[in-house]
């Protein structure tokens, strides 16, 4: 039996991005371990239900037809995390989310997964804004929704059970993503 495949794959310069496949589960599984990685994205679990949350990106794929992407090195093969568009029920927007393992941490990685996922997302998917859920004390987050030309919004509230999580709402226009596009940024705003 073979697998159908659930998406495209984007390439940058360094990176594939990609539906997830099972050879990503174990680093997916360390990040997850990792006390400082899962931090802001529901705290650090055991490889178990570390699984069980693996299989909401191709269900979501399946389901939706996008989600994040597993990122992949392209020279090594290595899988350095997850980066794209995600919208779970009830959330509060269309957001391009992401979460990358720490050894792949301050080299640049989330910034150009992220602008690919972004233009996609707009591209493709069609979607008219994008936000990034970001909690409050998540600096190298919040620095990349910077670069990826969003600007916080204010606090936001998600769908229980993460109602008393706190974050602010980090976003772009898909007019302010086109202005930035022709370098035109901040003309007529």
């Amino acid at each position: 039996m073979t697998m159908a495949v659930l998406g495209p794959t984007l390439e940058t310069e360094r990176l594939l991005l990609r539906v997830p496949v099972l050879a990503d589960f174990d680093r997916y599984a360390e990040m997850l371990a990792s006390e400082d990685a899962a931090r802001y994205i529901g705290g650090a679990l055991l490889r178990a239900p570390a699984w069980r949350k693996f299989l909401q990106m191709p269900g979501a794929w399946l389901l939706q037809g996008f989600a994040m992407f597993s990122v992949v090195e392209k020279s090594s093969g290595r899988w350095l995390g997850q980066m794209g568009p995600w919208r779970p029920d009830g959330w509060p927007g269309n957001e391009i989310g992401y979460s990358f393992h720490p050894d792949a941490w301050g080299q640049g990685f989330a910034v150009e997964a992220g602008l690919a996922a972004r233009d996609w997302a707009f591209e493709t998917l069609g979607w008219d804004d994008a936000i990034h859920c970001i909690d409050p004390g998540n600096v190298p987050s919040q620095k990349v929704a910077q670069r990826l030309g969003s600007r916080k919004r204010g606090p936001g509230k998600l769908p229980p059970p993460f109602e008393d999580v706190p974050i602010d709402v980090w976003g772009q226009t898909r007019a302010e993503w086109l202005a930035a596009k022709r370098g035109t940024a901040g003309a007529g705003a």
